[in-house]
């Protein structure tokens, strides 16, 4: 490093505002320049880029560091004759750099005093350029806190990171900080802007040496009028290229001067009709090169392995939804073969005449059971109530066996041989399909009517009821509470009437004794299936509840579309989860070509071994509905 304490960057000028002989040096004191707060200003094409140049070359000639940030890209140019760094966004910078090198571009410009150029002109996402500045700025600070070593940094356009008027951001304020304690630390900052009344005037205020170049906007000239004097505001419209009004605290006074043309390649220029050269540039040593193209290349090699994740990732939830639609279409053949098998089953029993029969009628005993109990005012003589409701028995299968024995099973069997009367049917004045004897007002001659023995060994006028009881027209009958009635009856049939009362006696005891037998399904089935579902469903989170509630109420969608109406992000990952967990409750099922439909109704059916009917398990659904539409509880 070049020892010297003074660099010569313009002469005086002559004109309004002037102080002293035109044509004098005007040096600048490189500890103060380093370690202070510059300000350079002035409008488009007055020369305050060509000023900052002047004083990066001096910087540079003397083996002083610094780095600029360049907006606009037009410093490049100092690389025709000094080796400086030049790093950004693009393949026209010596390396493209992001965040990550941050903390090593901060070492090569502090410990190694290596000059950079920060070109951010290349970074098409202005966020991405804005963290790279915030990072760099960051990593700067802190390691000239350790350093200790004179330091420079240039901004160009400083009025986007500091504005005077809106919100600023971690750049603008990472700046001002800069500028505030940086100075103690060794580094100094110089902010450049074509527009002074745009720039945060606490920055502006701070400074120790200020470059006012041509202004004429009237907001631009009141400040420097404010700043420097009235006199200085109406002058500054009427200054050449190059020329400008300088004020600084070791001098204590303004000066008009003209600064130096820059000796570099001036990128900045505007393009005119002549031929463009573009020269040679230096290029830096591959080992300033080779740290920061590590970094690179371990990020790119991060970026690699997480887009491979990513592929593989998308692989693996699109194998999984095709092995869930797999599963899912073969338990939709296996539920259609169990249903296929139960239809067989039913046809099968149908071809059973004496199993279905006995079916029927256990189904009987257990209305005629409950109706008994209900209504247990039956008289004695097996007259029921009158006023309760009748209901016909089923009628009996023609091909039945006369000693199937009915409702009463073997009983039968034991006085079948006594000639019995056994058609598996109901006379008219039998018992009804309740158990209780018809009303004798209906059948007004069957009182009367004497047992006798047909020919073929069926009693004419005694049948056996298809509910498991005896009806006789005066022979043998059994009333509501099992009595055997026995006013016309012959003295051969007591045998006959003991057992079947014996009978009718064994069957209710069995009845009694039964829990859910004698409640209604509707009674022991809906509660039990609603609190177990409904405790299944409030179970899940809410997001996959409101997945339910989407299948519920919008139909077939896909899990995708399920999870976005829950309030999801549309992961897909997480949408398949949760769709699983629906699906292995079997709440949800898929209906083909990736799409899923609630299944609650079918599964309440299912719940209930089917003994619900459509209302009672609409009913259902619709009180299990709260827990999803309803149930924010998470």
């Amino acid at each position: 490093m070049a020892e010297t304490e003074q660099i010569t960057v313009a002469t005086t000028s002559a004109g309004p505002g002037g102080t002293g002989e035109p044509g004098e040096t005007v040096n600048l004191p490189v500890v103060e320049l380093l370690t202070g707060r510059g300000f350079i200003t002035g409008k488009s094409g007055s020369g305050k880029s060509n000023t900052a140049s002047v004083v990066a070359e001096k910087l540079l000639d003397n083996g002083f560091g610094l780095l600029i940030v360049d907006i606009d890209g037009e410093y490049y140019g100092l690389k025709e004759e000094y080796e400086i760094l030049h790093v950004g966004g693009d393949e026209e910078c010596d390396i493209q750099v992001t965040e990550d090198h941050a903390g090593k571009i901060a070492s090569l410009a502090l410990e190694q005093n290596v000059p950079i150029i920060l070109d951010i002109s290349s970074f098409l996402d202005e966020e991405e350029a804005e963290t790279l500045l915030t990072e760099v700025a960051k990593q700067l600070f802190a390691k000239a806190k350790k350093q200790k070593q004179p330091f420079l940094m240039l901004v160009e356009e400083c009025h986007e990171w500091m504005p005077e008027k809106g919100s600023m951001g971690e750049v603008g304020k990472m700046l001002i900080k800069i500028g505030k304690r940086g100075r103690k630390h060794g580094l100094g900052i110089v902010g450049i802007s074509q527009r002074p009344a745009d720039v945060k005037k606490d920055y502006i205020t701070q400074c120790d040496w200020l470059v006012w170049h041509r202004l004429t906007w009237n907001n631009d000239t009141k400040v420097v009028g404010r700043i420097l004097d009235n006199k200085y505001a109406d002058a500054v419209e009427d200054l050449d290229d190059g020329e400008a009004f300088m004020m600084n605290d070791w001098a204590e006074q303004v000066s008009r001067v003209q600064f130096h043309r820059k000796q570099t390649f001036d990128a900045g220029a505007t393009p005119g009709l002549d031929d463009f050269e573009r020269p040679e540039l230096k290029s830096v040593s591959d080992d300033l090169v080779s740290e920061l193209e590590t970094i690179s290349d371990e990020q790119q090699e991060t970026e690699d392995r997480i887009k491979e994740l990513r592929e593989e990732l998308d692989k693996k939830n699109s194998r999984i939804a095709e092995l869930e639609a797999e599963l899912q279409d073969a338990r939709d053949l296996s539920r259609m073969a169990e249903q296929f098998t139960e239809a067989m089953l039913d046809q099968a029993e149908d071809y059973n005449p004496g199993r279905t029969e006995q079916e029927k009628m256990r189904r009987q005993r257990e209305r005629f059971a409950e109706q008994s109990t209900s209504d247990g005012d039956a008289d004695a003589d097996g007259e029921a109530d009158t006023d309760g409701p009748e209901e016909q028995p089923p009628e009996p299968d023609e091909t039945a066996d006369a000693t199937s024995g009915g409702g009463f099973g073997d009983a039968f069997s034991a006085f079948a041989e006594d000639g019995a009367a056994m058609n598996g049917g109901s006379a008219s004045g039998g018992a009804d399909a309740n158990g209780s004897s018809a009303d004798a007002e209906s059948e007004p001659d069957a009182s009367n009517a004497d047992a006798r023995p047909a020919s073929n060994g069926h009693a004419e006028n005694a049948d056996v009821a298809a509910n498991g009881g005896i009806a006789g027209n005066g022979a043998a009958a059994v009333s509501v509470n099992g009595q055997a009635e026995t006013d016309t009856a012959p003295a051969d049939d007591e045998d006959l009437k003991a057992a079947i009362a014996e009978a009718v006696e064994a069957e209710q005891s069995d009845e009694a004794t039964g829990s859910a037998a004698d409640e209604t399904p509707s009674d022991v089935d809906g509660p039990a299936v609603y609190a177990d579902l409904r405790a299944d469903i409030e179970e899940l989170d809410r997001k996959t509840r409101r997945m339910l509630a989407y299948y519920r109420e919008q139909g077939p969608g896909t899990p995708l579309n399920a999870h976005f109406s829950a309030g999801g992000s549309g992961d897909r990952t997480a949408a398949y989860a949760r769709n699983r967990e629906l699906r292995l409750r079997e709440l949800v099922e898929h209906v083909g070509r990736g799409k899923y439909d609630g299944r609650l109704a079918a599964l309440v059916r299912e719940e209930s071994d089917r003994r619900l009917d459509d209302d009672e398990v609409e009913s259902v659904v619709s009180r299990l509905e709260s827990a999803f539409l309803d149930g924010d509880g998470d």
